[in-house]
């Protein structure tokens, strides 16, 4: 029993995960099928779909580049996670035994976030005439 215990907790650790990942889109792809069903039907039965249906419908297909703020705001967010991993990565290290240099893993995988956010952020300068 006790070598359960672990076990159990990767399993629930790792599902939650996955169903937050995995979750809202099974409900975005099961919602659009329930709509396409419910639209198959009617014309079967021969009944006019409103304009505004289809329009609904149409409106996801239509989607354009990223805005220059919607860049920007990812690019902060990205930018800021880095900030923050490189941040605990120096308190954790001045916390206990501190040697004087800062040859911690989490600075080099705060240089992701970083990256990525700094790219977004050059992007929305390019971005310009899309808002």
């Amino acid at each position: 029993m006790e070598g359960f215990v672990p076990i159990f907790a990767m399993f629930a650790v790792f599902g939650s995960i996955t169903a937050i990942v995995f979750g809202p889109q099974v409900l975005k792809y099961r919602e659009k099928r329930d709509m396409q069903e419910t639209i198959r039907h009617a014309v079967d039965k021969g009944q006019q779909l409103p304009p505004e249906l289809i329009d609904v419908m149409t409106k996801d297909v239509q989607k354009s580049l990223p805005s220059r703020t919607k860049d920007i705001r990812r690019g902060v967010i990205w930018l800021a996670s880095g900030i923050g991993i490189a941040a605990f990565s120096v308190v954790s290290e001045l916390g206990g035994n501190f040697n004087g240099n800062l040859d911690s893993g989490l600075l080099g995988i705060s240089c992701i976030p970083v990256t990525i956010g700094l790219a977004f952020i050059v992007l929305s300068f390019f971005n310009k005439g899309a808002d």
